[in-house]
C-alpha cells in the first residue's frame, strides 16, 4: 500500500484528490496539510511514501516545505502539483528535490500513474512542461569536466539509458525498449547520474537536451 499525505490550501482540491486516490487499491490517504508547515510536520509525523504538494499556499509555500523534507532525508517523494505549466515556484520545487511535477488538470489516471511512479522512486514531469523546464535551465546544470570528458565515463548501455531518460522515458519504457529489466535500468540510471554529477533524473533530462542527445 503506497501511503500518501495532501498538501493543499483548498479544501475542494484535497478533497478531490483524496477521492481520486482513495478509489484505488494500492493508495491510502494518511494524512492532509493546509500549508508547507503542517506538511513538514506531518510528513515527519506519518511518514508517507509520497507528498502530492500544492506550491503556493499561505504561510510556508509548497518550495520550501519541499526544500525542508528533502532536507530532513525523509523517505517520502515529493509530487508537485500546479495550476501553470509556466510556474517558477515548481520549478523551484524540482531543484529544492521534488520528484514530479504534474498540472491540476491531470486526468485522475494520470494522478495515480504519477504517485506510482514517484512512489517507486521514478521521476515524472508533464511533457509540456519539460519543455519549458528545458529552455528556462539549459545550460544550468553542468557535469564534471567538458560534455566530451563526461560523456566518456559512460558505458555504451549506460549511454544508450541516458538517451532514453533525456527522451522522457521512465524505467518500465525503456526496459521494454532496452530489453533489460527494470532493476538493471535502475542501476544503470543511478550510475549514469552519479557519473554525469546529476542530482535527479529530471536534470538528467534537461543535461542531455544541452548535449543535443534528446
Amino acid at each position: 500500500m503506497i501511503r500518501v499525505l495532501l498538501a493543499d490550501d483548498q479544501d475542494l482540491i484535497r478533497m478531490g484528490t483524496a477521492m481520486v486516490l482513495g478509489a484505488t487499491e494500492d493508495l491510502t490517504v494518511v494524512g492532509e496539510a493546509v500549508n508547507g508547515h503542517e506538511a513538514v510536520e506531518r510528513t515527519a509525523a506519518l511518514d508517507p511514501d509520497v507528498v502530492v504538494m500544492d506550491v503556493r499556499m499561505p504561510g510556508m509555500d509548497g518550495l520550501e516545505a519541499t526544500r525542508r523534507i528533502v532536507a530532513s532525508g525523509a523517505r517520502a517523494a515529493v509530487l508537485v502539483l500546479t495550476t501553470f505549466d509556466l510556474d517558477e515556484y515548481a520549478f523551484g520545487a524540482l531543484n529544492a528535490g521534488a520528484s514530479g511535477f504534474l498540472l491540476k488538470d491531470a486526468r485522475p489516471e494520470e494522478l495515480v500513474g504519477a504517485v506510482r511512479t514517484v512512489a517507486a522512486g521514478d521521476a515524472i514531469v508533464s511533457p509540456r512542461v519539460t519543455r519549458q523546464m528545458i529552455e528556462l535551465h539549459r545550460g544550468k546544470f553542468p557535469g564534471p569536466g567538458t560534455d566530451d570528458e563526461a560523456l566518456r565515463t559512460l558505458t555504451e548501455r549506460e549511454r544508450e539509458v541516458f538517451v532514453a531518460i533525456g527522451r522522457g522515458r521512465n524505467n518500465a519504457e525503456i526496459a521494454a525498449e532496452l530489453f533489460l529489466s527494470e532493476s538493471t535500468v535502475k542501476t544503470h540510471v543511478g550510475r549514469v547520474l552519479a557519473k554525469l554529477a546529476l542530482r535527479d533524473r529530471v536534470h538528467a533530462v534537461i543535461r542531455a537536451h544541452d548535449l543535443g542527445l534528446s
